[in-house]
């Protein structure tokens, strides 16, 4: 679990991915229980979170199959946020269609992009046939699945949207393990103290002429965890890379590096879950 201060404070309001029943509000409901939860879509939560009518956000920003989602470069252009918690979750997907429906009624199956990257393994080989047809999240696909007239239509997503939605499990467990793993940040507007055993994650924006310096000055500070490039939207030779190095922002090493390279932006600094 994450600290006790960021699970039980009350009255906390914390945004996320909606509607209910995405694999976000799953992450939500197993960090912070079901109390103060509001589900948003995408572009109304990263903007309660710029006007603070939220105290905190959950969003999903990597996973072991397909890298970056794309929610990350949101949190990236949001300013006076932290990442004050991550969570990374291993993923076993869910087949949910309306009662009465089996497998062989099954023509389309609807999910986020991300999440039909992540099951395609399994689709091709136990339902080649079928649509795959995207939706904004989980929870919408398991809403769209709940207000079909037919049998005829599936969802991929978490075991409670079947709950949520009213609708049954036809198949559990899909592409569980550890190579079907999402990590989420947790967005706030203050910086958790160190725990003891911390990671932060750094926005780098460099050109190539100064990258191999900025490369040289951050391994000089910190222990270099991972390392995610992102579009530059500037130039060709403008990139911007997210690193996560072990320790807390408040270190001497990493003060030192953010006062003296402005090319490194401070995301946040949180416990390490992994």
């Amino acid at each position: 679990m994450l600290s006790m201060s960021l699970c039980t404070a009350a009255g906390v309001r914390t945004g996320y991915l909606g509607p209910a029943g995405s694999w976000t509000h799953q992450a939500c409901l197993e960090l912070f229980g079901d109390a103060d939860l509001i589900a948003l879509d995408g572009a109304a939560l990263f903007e309660a979170m710029r006007a603070k009518t939220i105290e905190r956000a959950c969003v999903p920003v990597t996973t072991s199959v397909v890298g970056a989602t794309p929610y990350l470069d949101d949190v990236l252009a949001l300013e006076n946020v932290q990442v004050v918690a991550e969570y990374p979750k291993v993923l076993g997907y869910s087949l949910l269609a309306k009662p009465g429906a089996g497998r062989e009624d099954i023509r389309t199956v609807v999910a986020h992009p991300v999440a039909l990257q992540e099951v395609k393994p399994w689709l091709d080989q136990q339902m080649p046939h079928v649509e795959r047809r995207p939706a904004a999240s989980a929870g919408a696909a398991a809403q769209l699945v709940a207000q079909a007239t037919g049998l005829d239509m599936a969802a991929m997503g978490p075991p409670s949207a079947a709950r949520i939605h009213g609708l049954k499990s036809v198949a559990d467990g899909i592409e569980e393990g550890p190579h079907n793993t999402t990590r989420w940040w947790v967005l706030g507007h203050a910086l958790p103290a160190p725990s003891g055993n911390d990671k932060t994650s750094l926005l780098l924006t460099v050109d190539e002429a100064r990258f191999q310096r900025s490369l040289q000055a951050l391994a000089r500070s910190a222990r270099v965890l991972a390392i995610y490039e992102r579009p530059g939207k500037q130039s060709l030779d403008g990139h911007r890379y997210v690193v996560d190095v072990a320790g807390h922002a408040s270190q001497p090493q990493i003060v030192q590096l953010l006062a003296k390279y402005a090319e490194f932006r401070l995301l946040g600094s949180y416990p390490r879950r992994y």
